[in-house]
């Protein structure tokens, strides 16, 4: 779970800000995407393959 406490002088938008960053950061808002539909099993495996042989190949 994320939380963000306020340091002393920030504003609320500053301290949104910083939410926002910390949820892109943790990967929450892709999964939240992700999750909104439903995927067939053939498709996770497929993007999962996907994302195997792009990571083999930039190395």
């Amino acid at each position: 779970m994320l939380k963000v406490k306020s340091r002393a002088g920030e504003s609320v938008q500053q301290m949104i800000r910083r939410f926002k960053k910390l949820c892109e950061k943790e990967g929450l808002i892709r999964d939240m995407k992700r999750m909104a539909y439903y995927e067939k099993p053939s498709e996770k495996n497929r993007r999962r393959m996907r994302k195997a042989q792009r990571s083999v190949t930039l190395r």
